[in-house]
């Protein structure tokens, strides 16, 4: 699911113009922003939390020519999933 469908499926189940859902859905997204940067984490209950984990620098390669180059140490968005999302997704038939 993306943003757009998003979007359609709250307009549609809680009888809202899509301009309305997009505000709501672009605030929700907002919040978690906001809180990741304040605090560092963001916790959604049934859902997991987000956390901003910390990559150190590193040497790499160039896929293209091979080469050794430097990667500068950086910030990432880490996700553990809940309890109750990981039963949720263990009942899933894969194809």
């Amino acid at each position: 699911m993306n943003k757009t469908e998003i979007i359609s499926k709250v307009s549609a189940d809680n009888d809202l113009t899509k301009v309305k859902a997009k505000q709501i859905v672009e605030q929700v997204f907002g919040f978690i922003g906001a809180d990741l940067k304040k605090e560092g984490r963001f916790s959604f209950p049934d859902l997991g939390t987000f956390t901003v984990g910390q990559r150190a620098a590193r040497t790499g390669r160039n896929p293209k020519t091979g080469d050794t180059i430097k990667i500068k140490a950086s910030k990432t968005v880490r996700f553990k999933a809940s309890p109750a999302l990981k039963t949720l997704v263990a009942k899933v038939k894969t194809k």
